[in-house]
């Protein structure tokens, strides 16, 4: 495992939960985590949103973590991974630190309560709470529009200087309230944005990184985007985000991993294209989209026939 505060940048993957006949499918998560391993991902997420975390029975997750860090390892490669958690009680959240303490996990990445929508304070105290007892360190995960409430900037100042809390993975969808809060945040504290389609922006704003669903495609273009804009070469970066852009509206046209996992299943890398309820497979219209892009990326992937010219 690594000291996940220097780590905190670069392309980072919410990697998908694969389901069969209603189990989850280890054949197919170990051959997803060969896959990626191999690409130009700086780490992974598991049971978040895309890996449907609220779905998984705690053996479920238990096993799917163990198997991660597994495949991680025989690959050779120090990928850092973070375990996804949500909930709107503290207390279980804390009986959840307590219990996955040992588990072979480099951090947690942690939303904010959802349904309940407590005030700045109660949110401070929640994540508090929960720092002041985790074994591994925690990226708080801002998403408004699904919890129903939004953690502000003065809110996340505060919880920024807590030792154990050491970055955001940021979907506000407010573009100002992110902007300053790339200002003003305390050196070590991270801000990745999770907003696929908004990725470009948040980059050029100064985000150290992304953690991105549409990144289970072209995921060595979406790597080059983030580089390229963290290292300031805007133009070379605004090249390779025109093919991917796009994309990313496609793969969220429905409720999202449904159609990341389509695609994942029409291209081999996972056996079976299924969600767990109440999320449902793609529709038959957009089933017949994501097929077409397929078909048009794979023919400009593929070699040019032997003997062909250039004009």
């Amino acid at each position: 495992m690594t000291d996940l505060r220097s780590r905190l940048q670069g392309l980072w993957l919410p990697l998908v939960t694969p389901f069969r006949d209603g189990e989850l499918d280890d054949v197919s998560l170990r051959r997803l985590v060969r896959h990626y391993a191999a690409l130009p991902v700086n780490g992974m997420i598991l049971t978040a949103t895309t890996g449907e975390g609220l779905t998984l029975a705690p053996e479920e997750t238990a096993r799917l973590v163990a198997i991660v860090r597994d495949e991680v390892s025989s690959s050779g490669k120090d990928l850092p991974i973070c375990l996804g958690l949500s909930g709107s009680d503290t207390r279980v959240l804390l009986d959840t630190l307590r219990r996955t303490a040992a588990w072979p996990i480099d951090g947690y990445l942690i939303s904010c309560p959802y349904y309940s929508r407590p005030t700045q304070n109660g949110m401070i105290q929640h994540f508090s709470a929960l720092a002041d007892q985790a074994a591994h360190l925690i990226l708080i995960y801002n998403i408004p529009y699904r919890t129903g409430v939004n953690l502000g900037n003065e809110a996340m100042l505060q919880l920024a200087d807590h030792h154990n809390i050491v970055g955001l993975k940021d979907c506000c969808a407010i573009r100002a309230q992110s902007v300053e809060l790339l200002r003003r945040r305390p050196a070590r504290f991270a801000v990745l944005t999770g907003e696929d389609a908004q990725t470009w922006d948040a980059l050029a704003d100064g985000a150290d990184g992304a953690i991105l669903a549409s990144a289970h495609i072209e995921t060595e273009t979406f790597a080059s985007v983030v580089r390229l804009l963290t290292a300031g070469d805007h133009d070379a970066a605004l090249i390779r985000w025109h093919t991917v852009s796009d994309l990313t509206k496609l793969l969220f046209a429905e409720p999202s991993p449904a159609p990341i996992k389509y695609w994942l299943w029409r291209t081999g890398l996972i056996d079976s294209p299924e969600l767990r309820l109440p999320m449902t497979e793609v529709s038959s219209e957009l089933a017949v989209r994501l097929d077409r892009e397929i078909a048009v990326r794979a023919s400009a992937a593929a070699p040019a026939p032997a003997g062909a010219h250039c004009q």
